[in-house]
């Protein structure tokens, strides 16, 4: 979903706010994040972030794509933002101990 609201970065600031304010309330994330997102999205995320812990842990692209029922191209994106030291997906393994 692309816009051409000007004011989406602001928007992205904001949530990420939001985000930083439930910290620590399960409950509370896990409801705002079904109410946030469609069950299609939370879905998609909770996939992204196996496929982030699975190359973590070396298995191939291939097999993940098997395991989870995606292709290739999504196991690979997640790959791509993987190997950004200072991404995301990177830093909250980092914070998990994973790294």
């Amino acid at each position: 979903m692309k816009h051409k609201n000007k004011k989406i970065p602001e928007y992205k600031h904001e949530l990420v706010e939001i985000f930083s304010k439930i910290h620590g309330d399960k409950n509370f994330m896990a409801e705002f994040l079904k109410d946030i997102l469609t069950p299609a999205e939370f879905e998609t995320m909770a996939l992204r972030w196996q496929i982030v812990k699975k190359i973590d842990k070396g298995e191939t692209h291939r097999s993940i794509a098997g395991d989870l029922g995606l292709g290739i191209s999504t196991v690979t994106r997640g790959s791509r933002e993987l190997r950004n030291k200072n991404g995301g997906f990177h830093l909250m393994l980092k914070k998990l101990g994973n790294k």
